[in-house]
């Protein structure tokens, strides 16, 4: 078992930044790769960027690459999303979650072996 606890969102001016954290715990000793996603209301739950446990490769989904920005830190098991150059449309619940076969590619969302619990992230225009 993996548990994800998300963290850093909140209300922000557009244009302004914000950086969510995804800390795991657990079973963290198989090479997941981490992904983050956001949903707004009424809309489906979409991709948004990921990582490789190496960290060596990253994937962005086209709506948030050159600003969003995924890293992560192994001696905290921490994943981190920075958003710079927010706008009203990023507002959603982020949600981080952990994928077994250690890719950086999207699956669907009931293909995910963990999941966090989310953070809100309002972005105000």
């Amino acid at each position: 078992q993996v548990q994800l606890v998300e963290s850093g969102g909140g209300l922000v001016q557009a244009g302004g930044s914000l950086r969510l954290s995804c800390a795991a715990s657990g079973r963290t000793d198989t090479n997941y790769g981490m992904h983050w996603f956001r949903q707004a209301p009424g809309k489906d739950r979409e991709f948004v960027a990921a990582i490789t446990w190496t960290g060596v490769r990253t994937y962005y989904a086209d709506s948030v690459r050159g600003r969003f920005t995924i890293s992560r830190d192994y001696a905290k098991n921490t994943v981190y999303l920075q958003m710079n150059s927010l706008k009203s449309e990023d507002t959603a619940v982020y949600y981080c979650a952990a994928d077994s076969r250690g890719s950086v590619v999207p699956r669907m969302v009931l293909e995910y072996n963990y999941w966090g619990q989310g953070t809100q992230v309002t972005v105000s225009s």
